[in-house]
């Protein structure tokens, strides 16, 4: 799949998620196997540029492109200096999100909810792939509701605007992530379309990855969801597609190492006291389907700082790998 010059390989890609996909998780998908990592999405106003939140996302130093950076907004004006600004820190791919079902985003207009006003999608994709000579990329859903179903229109909208691909979440706004997705649409937008589609929804194994391609005739498929906690679904995926054998999953000693590295990563990016917090989630997403989960979590979400937070990981996982059961402190 070609993005402009780069060449995207293997064919499948790290979801944008808010709160999740930052530095240190992309460089760690990318390490283990995408082909291509899409930040958490910035804000087009330029009044939060900025905070330390924005700086963190706005970061792409030493990133190994190519650097895929999602906006989100509601003003063209706004989206293209916002495509502006980030291609001048490095960006090298514009991402422009209409596929956030979240409220907040939703009810100012952004995300999923410009999807109800298709005049207004035509204006900010032309104005954002005139701003930058960089491809631009759109995330959508499949529409806003069952009975506005537009994703098509939305599709023939953004190709004619000079959008470079289309990821597609076969679910409506409306539905946010519950029930199924279901990816009928996403075949007829693949159908009618001349750009690279990426299928997205409910993708959380590598056969579950090649049904969904060979169903929609997506070129990639995006994972979201089922990459937290399970980073190494991307090599795991691409090893399927390009073999039709399994990859064996990491055991303990893997999942040990992958994990502290991620939390030095975060440690030293965030700084100590953001990165323990931050990285809370993340060891409760690695440990989920462990039956210790609960007791690991309530402990280690005790730790205080980096040195105890990596300490209880490795002990915690070290007994894991020699076949025993956690012993867990009562205090962190």
């Amino acid at each position: 799949m070609l993005l402009g010059p780069h060449a995207i390989h293997p064919p499948v890609v790290l979801a944008p998620m808010a709160g999740v996909t930052d530095k240190p998780f992309r460089l760690l998908c990318k390490r283990l196997g995408a082909g291509l990592a899409v930040s958490e999405m910035t804000t087009a106003d330029p009044r939060f540029w900025g905070t330390a939140k924005s700086r963190h996302r706005m970061d792409h130093a030493g990133e190994p492109a190519p650097v895929s950076v999602q906006i989100a907004g509601t003003e063209p004006a706004q989206l293209a200096d916002a495509a502006r600004h980030n291609v001048a820190h490095g960006a090298q791919i514009i991402d422009i999100n209409m596929g956030c079902p979240a409220k907040k985003v939703c009810n100012a207009w952004a995300g999923s909810a410009l999807m109800r006003d298709e005049a207004l999608v035509g204006r900010i994709l032309d104005a954002v792939v005139r701003a930058v000579d960089v491809p631009v990329t759109l995330k959508i859903r499949t529409g806003w509701d069952a009975q506005h179903r537009n994703g098509l229109a939305i599709a023939r909208i953004a190709e004619a605007a000079g959008i470079a691909a289309l990821a597609v979440h076969g679910r409506t706004r409306d539905q946010h992530y519950t029930g199924q997705a279901e990816y009928r649409t996403i075949a007829e937008i693949k159908a009618a379309l001349r750009i690279p589609v990426l299928a997205n929804g409910d993708i959380d194994s590598p056969q579950k990855a090649a049904a969904v391609l060979a169903e929609t005739g997506a070129d990639a498929v995006m994972i979201g969801r089922a990459a937290q906690g399970r980073p190494w679904i991307f090599r795991g995926i691409a090893h399927y597609l390009a073999t039709g054998e399994l990859l064996p999953e990491p055991g303990p000693a893997e999942v040990r190492d992958i994990l502290v590295g991620h939390l030095e990563a975060l440690h030293a990016f965030y700084g100590e006291q953001s990165g323990v917090r931050i990285a809370r989630k993340h060891l409760g997403w690695y440990a989920k389907d462990r039956p210790e989960n609960a007791a690991f979590r309530a402990v280690v979400n005790r730790a205080e700082s980096a040195e105890a937070q990596i300490a209880l990981t490795r002990d915690y996982f070290d007994a894991l790998a020699a076949g025993a059961t956690p012993a867990l402190p009562t205090a962190a």
